[in-house]
């Protein structure tokens, strides 16, 4: 049994205000090329496109995302925006929408809802593919890339063990054979000690230090740690790899739309008229604007270089 939820009131609310700014697009019409009508409430036609743009209002599908009308999703937020329509509905036949506190409510939703619209017409409008292409070989060419090293561990508990740990591998048996019989690291031992590719940024200071200028094929230690005593072979070094345009892509187009907003902000508010009627904030510094992207979520930097995840299983310094 379908009850409708506390947010489907407010949503009705959106479907009076969608109203109020001359929304419908025609009752016989479809408002986007190849939509299609899949209801009818109170003579009122729901098209596909309504359904789907409830979809990613409530963040079931993605911006751009197809929805198919016959997925049980589809059937699932039809039967939402019919509430949404009913709940409008009932609400303009008791003259709620009359009052001066709906009309402010609906006049607020309204200017959000075409405040959206610009930003999508005149900020997403301008994060083409050459833009994004053009941040994306800025952050390759700025980009500090560190270098990998593949590591394989075996830990003791003593010096002492350590040093038969050292004994073995002169005398010619595998690192990863004694890994197995001989280190303490449960995380590793079973794969021979492997603690995949890391930068040394982010292994323990001890490891870093001990790996220092080692190429590959060296054996290092044994050194102690806080875990143990360990002793390490350099496996492989490598550069580490930057993230592909698709990998970098959200991250670039999320900057990108912070700025296009901040500017675009920037250019109203130097060309109205805007009088604060409150005191200024405390010490004298200017407020920023609530309506600044970067109060509400930060602008993330440009992208860099994904750093490398890291090393499974590595024991602390």
């Amino acid at each position: 049994m379908r009850n409708p939820r506390l947010n489907l009131i407010i949503a009705a609310t959106l479907c009076v205000a969608l109203a109020a700014c001359g929304g419908g697009g025609g009752e016989g019409r479809a408002p986007e090329p190849g939509d299609r009508a899949v209801a009818k409430v109170q003579d009122q036609t729901i098209w596909a496109s309504d359904v789907r743009r409830e979809a990613v209002a409530q963040g079931l599908v993605g911006e751009g995302e197809p929805l198919d009308v016959t997925s049980g999703l589809f059937r699932r937020v039809l039967d939402e925006v019919i509430d949404q329509k009913l709940l409008a509905h009932e609400a303009e036949r008791r003259g709620l929408d009359n009052s001066p506190l709906a009309q402010r409510r609906l006049q607020a939703t309204r200017e959000r809802i075409l405040g959206d619209m610009l930003v999508e017409t005149v900020v997403n409008g301008a994060i083409t593919d050459q833009a994004v292409q053009t941040l994306y070989q800025e952050q390759l060419r700025l980009a500090r890339i560190s270098e990998e090293i593949r590591v394989r561990l075996i830990l003791s508990r003593t010096k002492p063990e350590a040093d038969a740990v050292m004994g073995m591998l002169g005398q010619g048996a595998q690192f990863e054979a004694v890994a197995m019989e001989r280190s303490i690291d449960e995380a590793t031992k079973y794969s021979g000690g492997d603690l995949g590719y890391s930068t040394p940024d982010v292994m323990p200071q001890a490891y870093a230090v001990a790996l220092r200028d080692r190429p590959a094929g060296s054996t290092v230690g044994p050194f102690q740690t806080e875990g143990g005593w360990a002793v390490l072979r350099v496996e492989d070094r490598r550069r580490e790899s930057p993230p592909t345009l698709e990998q970098a892509r959200p991250q670039i187009v999320r900057y990108l739309t912070y700025e296009g907003v901040r500017q675009l902000l920037e250019q109203l508010r130097g060309k109205a008229s805007v009088d604060m009627l409150l005191p200024g904030p405390a010490g004298g510094e200017a407020a920023e604007p609530a309506s600044a992207p970067r109060t509400v979520a930060p602008a993330p930097a440009p992208p860099a270089a994904t750093p490398a995840p890291a090393a499974k299983g590595s024991p602390k310094s």
